[in-house]
């Protein structure tokens, strides 16, 4: 559109000698660059959402979207989300295409200052040219100019030098251009890009080394996507581990979750409802499906924790014994009694939960889970799923901090992890009180 402006100024003198059929060929010009810019404009906001800018260069549900000011928590401190509306002050509106593309690949702003990776450059760098157009576009030409300056971010010395992520950025961002693995089908290659790529997802699931870098980016290493601690939420592992990951998952169910944060075996929580709400729902199906169909192709990590599916007794004899250990149980174990009072009105005596609203708890990768902090939290905090478009209306969960101590919540957990098919490692009150601290909760 700019273009054909600028030709049609420059050309004005001139148009009175210009045949009528110029001029029509002149305004073809003008629809075709108008219909273009529409195309990258509608293209790069779809690439936005895969992304998931939104979420943290938006301060809040009352700020601005894109205009930045959101704090992210990271082990140095508080880094405040950036201004990437195209307001040429306080935003990203003086950049051209190469600046931008660095800034996005790289890690470096137009004024050579390095960002910290908490913007996922090191993903974001195996982005196609093409799409990197397409977000530039968007962003120039879709999104509305803020003139807004977030807070400034002041983390302790040394890591206030930013000029030292240079020598972080050789070691650790790595990754290049997404190539397509020709011994995969096309459905499999657009997976892994956008998991890898825009979609980031090893910034939240893959492990972080001792410099703070993920420890791979791609399914090249057995880490990658085998799940991490993030500000105090444990997220998933993403393998195929057939306890605390998508082993026992169906395609499906994967696209299923990513759609709307709920399915069979869980319901989203923590910061992946955000993710949810503002990112996967989005997707076409295609996308969804290629996700799922990448996700499902790698290999189970190995990890301590087991699940066996309940098998219901063959007799009535062996069905009425069943019952009555059960109801011993009930009353014996450490944790029966409180998970029988206050979790089985929603999460039933034998865990199985109300799909899809209420996620079951046996076989549920999450209470499978080798580092058991995200289930801690949820029971001190409480929570509530997505509200997405195509899924049920989530149910909250109450916050049990002030009800239960920090032995009471170990044995409830303890409980939960050992029960109904479910064995993976107990809940010790140290594990809880140290979660309970981390995100200032008290009794």
């Amino acid at each position: 559109m700019i273009s054909v402006i600028l030709f049609i100024n420059n050309h004005t003198m001139k148009l009175s000698k210009v045949s009528h059929y110029s001029l029509v060929i002149v305004c073809m010009l003008a629809a075709n660059v108008l219909a273009a810019d529409r195309d990258l404009i509608a293209r790069g906001a779809y690439l936005a959402k895969v992304a998931d800018c939104e979420s943290c260069h938006t301060a809040g549900p009352d700020h601005e979207a894109f205009a930045g000011g959101l704090p992210i928590n990271s082990p140095f401190g508080i880094i405040y989300s950036t201004n990437i509306t195209p307001d040429p002050i306080t935003g990203i509106g003086q950049y051209s295409y190469d600046d931008f593309s660095r800034a996005l690949r790289q890690g470096i702003t137009k004024n050579g200052k390095h960002l910290y990776p908490a913007m996922p450059y090191a993903s974001f760098a195996a982005t196609l040219d093409s799409d990197i157009l397409a977000l530039y576009v968007y962003f120039m030409k879709g999104v509305k100019p803020v003139n807004y300056t977030p807070p400034q971010t002041k983390l302790p010395f040394p890591f206030n030098l930013r000029w030292t992520l240079m020598f972080w950025n050789a070691a650790f961002a790595t990754q290049d251009i997404f190539k397509p693995r020709t011994d995969r089908d096309a459905q499999w290659n657009r997976g892994a890009y956008l998991v890898q790529g825009l979609g980031h997802c090893g910034a939240c699931h893959t492990p972080r080394g001792l410099a703070f870098q993920e420890k791979a980016y791609s399914e090249s290493s057995p880490d990658y996507l085998s799940g991490a601690m993030v500000d105090n939420w444990y997220s998933a592992n993403l393998t195929g581990n057939k306890a605390s990951g998508l082993g026992r998952w169906s395609k499906a169910e994967i696209s299923k979750f990513l759609e709307t944060g709920h399915s069979g075996h869980e319901v989203a929580f923590g910061s992946m409802v955000t993710v949810i709400e503002n990112s996967t729902q989005h997707f076409c199906k295609e996308d969804l499906d290629a996700i799922a169909h990448y996700l499902k192709s790698l290999p189970g990590q190995n990890g301590k924790s087991s699940y066996k599916p309940y098998e219901p007794p063959a007799s009535q004899e062996q069905k009425l014994l069943t019952e009555v250990n059960i109801g011993i149980n009930k009353f014996e174990l450490p944790g029966a009694g409180l998970y029988s009072g206050f979790c089985a009105k929603c999460h039933g005596d034998s865990g199985t939960g109300e799909s899809p609203r209420i996620p079951r708890l046996g076989g549920n990768s999450m209470v499978l889970s080798e580092n058991a902090a995200s289930i801690i939290r949820l029971v001190l905090e409480g929570g509530k799923g997505p509200l997405t478009i195509k899924g049920p209306k989530p149910k909250k969960m109450p916050s049990f901090a002030k009800k239960f101590t920090d032995r009471e919540i170990a044995d409830v957990l303890t409980f939960v992890r050992t029960s109904w098919g479910n064995s993976a490692s107990p809940v010790t009150p140290r594990e809880v009180s140290l979660i309970r601290q981390k995100c200032c909760i008290k009794n």
